[in-house]
């Protein structure tokens, strides 16, 4: 990137966060966000989320620096020489995930997922869920808290929380984890073609009740189905400095 380009910087509401803007808009300015050439968020792994969500429509890098806690998506806060770490920057794509929820009533709910989208039980049961890939019945019957379809950027997340594994992130798979599975008892999950469908069908949906949710942003209650398949219509651009990309960071979690 060249050393003249325009950055919109963007914020949370954290304290630090908001004490950053004020003293990098001071030094860098900030434009608005249709004559950007890329973007600065400045906040914890949450806000990098809600940034790429709100502006996947721009196709604009975005490069974070963490004024949060674990910043796992972010580059360490630094307020010297901005341009030239955005010139040096790695980028990576993600694809999201796209999430179709049918509810009690019989409507159709969409979501986007970077990291994942999971199903939780939503009373005091329970879940059960039947799985199916690509319109094959693999699962009939998952007796768990929940289950999660994670890409390669959510695997160090949510879904390894769960237990589940790190996926690379150039690889072209997908992470199927159960939460505390009751039956199969032992299942831990799957790991699945990237451009597979799979469909979460609710058993007992009105004893068991379930509920769908897309990056703990988009949530949808007493759910009959889910389908979920990757979004390639859509591009998050990541800007990492050198040496400390995605795919260094996911490989370093795996031996901590």
């Amino acid at each position: 990137m060249k050393r003249s380009q325009r950055i919109t910087f963007l914020a949370s509401e954290a304290e630090a966060a908001r004490d950053a803007l004020e003293r990098l808009t001071a030094r860098y300015g900030s434009v608005a966000l249709e004559q950007a050439d890329a973007i600065v968020a400045l906040g914890g792994d949450g806000f990098m989320l809600q940034t790429l969500h709100a502006t996947e429509a721009r196709d604009l890098p975005v490069y974070g620096m963490n004024c949060g806690t674990i910043g796992f998506l972010m580059n360490e806060y630094a307020e010297d020489g901005l341009f030239e770490r955005l010139a040096a920057a790695e980028e990576t794509e993600i694809a999201p995930l796209r999430m179709r929820v049918i509810d009690a009533d019989g409507a159709a709910h969409e979501a986007l997922a970077i990291n994942e989208v999971a199903l939780l039980r939503a009373g005091p049961q329970a879940a059960k869920l039947r799985i199916s890939v690509d319109g094959r019945v693999r699962m009939e019957e998952l007796v768990c808290d929940g289950a999660l379809l994670s890409t390669p950027a959510g695997s160090t997340a949510y879904n390894y929380s769960a237990h589940g594994p790190i996926l690379p992130i150039g690889s072209d798979v997908l992470a199927l984890t159960a939460m505390a599975a009751f039956r199969p008892r032992r299942w831990r999950g799957a790991i699945l073609p990237k451009a597979a469908l799979v469909r979460f069908d609710v058993l007992e949906a009105a004893k068991r009740p379930v509920m769908a949710d897309a990056d703990s942003r988009s949530s949808v209650r007493d759910v009959l189905s889910v389908e979920i398949c990757s979004d390639a219509t859509i591009r998050h651009r990541i800007l990492f400095d050198p040496g400390h990309g995605l795919e260094e960071r996911l490989t370093r979690e795996q031996f901590i």
